[in-house]
């Protein structure tokens, strides 16, 4: 086997690529962020390669991919762990469960937390055809990665990726939380199912209006983007409705500052039914807790929106109507979050966790939104 010499050119959906003391950690933010505007929960979500992939041409019949991994687990509660997907010219082969790594385990009551080293992993994947191919390993979503080696029975080298570059920010259900795969989170099933290059900006519990966010979209190359808001707003009890809105138009207006004419699609929240009528802050709930389960509850009272306080009834009816007020911009356009999963949907793909998707959820929100938005003729190529 050859031990490929991996540099960031093999890494495409990331912002940077660290030198470790164990090999290569993909970022989704830059270090000048992570290192003054990340709290706690962003820093970690945004090391969790989400969207992330290597991309290699080779005319190998086997490949190896060596990587270390830090999980966050929750004692008592069994969390699903994450995977590689392995595509071999656009076809998924393999799907390799992680097994090993690091964790950092939280006590949930006192909020201590727990470090348990762990190994490394090594997945090997037997590739089908002959000659030349292009091979895609996908990262896992929900833990953070060192990819330590790339070994193959040939040489191996970066494979450009071609198509329409598509940066997307959203809440923990764009970075694929309760999905079981990496190429199994909506952003990636629209993406591979339209064609475009994902840069995914999906953090869990910190899609929260803020500028600095609003500068990275800025700053990143893209062909098409979309942004969608809301339901961490409403989790957090973050915001009130007099400084949402303006927050919204701050936000737009960033990203205008460096693509002023580049399709952008403002997306409002998906069907969720703890939280359609009733504010936040969101919590775990306790009774579930008890039994072994993660499911979530709002804690707000029902209907109260006095005072501004949100919802994600009013904060749809907020997003539409600043799309309204800038009418001037003729390349943008607003997506009601029901039109990818709504109450109906809710009906057959309940939410695992009263909050986030399934698999099968992910898989229709991705299909959906590649047809509503992505696709020629769609909101963002029209």
């Amino acid at each position: 086997m050859i031990t490929a010499n991996l540099t960031p050119d093999f890494f495409f959906g990331a912002a940077e690529v660290e030198s470790t003391e164990r090999g290569l950690r993909p970022h989704r933010l830059p270090r000048r962020v992570r290192q003054r505007d990340a709290d706690p929960q962003l820093t970690m979500m945004e090391a969790q390669p989400s969207g992330v992939r290597l991309r290699v041409i080779t005319a190998a019949t086997t490949v190896a991919l060596a990587l270390h991994t830090t999980r966050v687990a929750y004692r008592g509660f069994d969390r699903p762990r994450g995977a590689v997907d392995v595509v071999v010219d656009g076809v998924r082969v393999a799907t390799h469960p992680l097994r090993h790594g690091d964790a950092l385990e939280l006590d949930l009551q006192t909020g201590t937390p727990t470090f348990l080293a762990g190994d490394t992993d090594t997945i090997e994947t037997v590739l089908p055809g002959s000659g030349e191919k292009t091979v895609e390993l996908w990262l896992p979503h929900n833990e953070q990665v060192d990819v330590v080696a790339l070994r193959a029975d040939a040489l191996v080298r970066p494979a450009p990726e071609s198509g329409p570059l598509w940066v997307h920010h959203g809440s923990s259900i764009s970075q694929g939380s309760n999905a079981a795969t990496p190429t199994g989170i909506w952003p990636v099933v629209a993406a591979r199912r339209a064609g475009v290059r994902l840069q995914n900006l999906g953090f869990g519990g910190s899609a929260l209006v803020d500028p600095f966010t609003a500068r990275i979209i800025r700053d990143t190359p893209a062909d098409l983007i979309s942004v969608k808001l809301g339901i961490n707003v409403v989790n957090l009890d973050g915001m009130r409705l007099r400084t949402f809105v303006p927050a919204v138009h701050g936000f737009l207006d960033t990203i205008r500052e460096g693509h002023p004419d580049t399709p952008l699609l403002l997306v409002s929240p998906i069907f969720c039914g703890i939280h359609e009528s009733t504010p936040g802050p969101g919590a775990f709930d306790p009774v579930a807790a008890a039994a072994g389960e993660t499911r979530f509850i709002a804690t707000g009272t029902p209907g109260d929106t006095a005072g501004g306080r949100l919802t994600l009834e009013v904060i749809r009816d907020a997003l539409a109507e600043v799309v309204a007020a800038r009418s001037d911009d003729t390349q943008l356009r607003y997506l009601d979050g029901r039109a990818l999963y709504g109450p109906e949907d809710a009906e057959d793909l309940p939410l695992p966790d009263a909050l986030h998707p399934s698999t099968e959820a992910h898989a229709l929100i991705g299909s959906r939104f590649a047809d509503l938005a992505l696709r020629p003729g769609g909101m963002l190529r029209p």
